[in-house]
């Protein structure tokens, strides 16, 4: 069974960090491109990184760009997203996205994590 488990989100005052997780089983890791993807409250997904599978590639929406990176440790079958100098627009919830390699399509969603960013 694929799984993909999100951690890592809390709330934070504007100009605060977090670094959110993705541990995954039931698939071979090493063998997928990863994306995040978040939804803030009212309105549809944003996809806003990319990485593949053997991380020589990466990039990041331009609302996120400079702020946030995305990583991978397929040793630990892990996905990771650093998050700086966090924004209220940051506020959503955030999801772990397997990619199929060649494919340009997302398969399995995790279940998110819930990011708040507030005074």
């Amino acid at each position: 069974e694929v799984q993909l488990v999100e951690s890592g989100g809390g709330m934070v005052p504007p100009g605060g960090s977090l670094r959110l997780s993705c541990a995954t089983s039931g698939f071979t890791f090493s063998d997928y491109d990863m994306n995040w993807v978040r939804q803030a409250p009212g309105k549809g997904p944003e996809w806003i990184s990319f990485i593949d599978r053997y991380s020589s590639l990466s990039y990041s929406s331009k609302s996120v760009q400079g702020r946030f990176t995305i990583s991978r440790d397929n040793a630990k079958t892990t996905l990771y997203l650093q998050m700086d100098n966090l924004k209220p627009e940051d506020t959503g919830r955030y999801y772990c996205v397997r990619e199929p390699a060649d494919e340009g399509l997302f398969d399995y969603w995790g279940q998110g994590t819930q990011v708040t960013v507030s005074e």
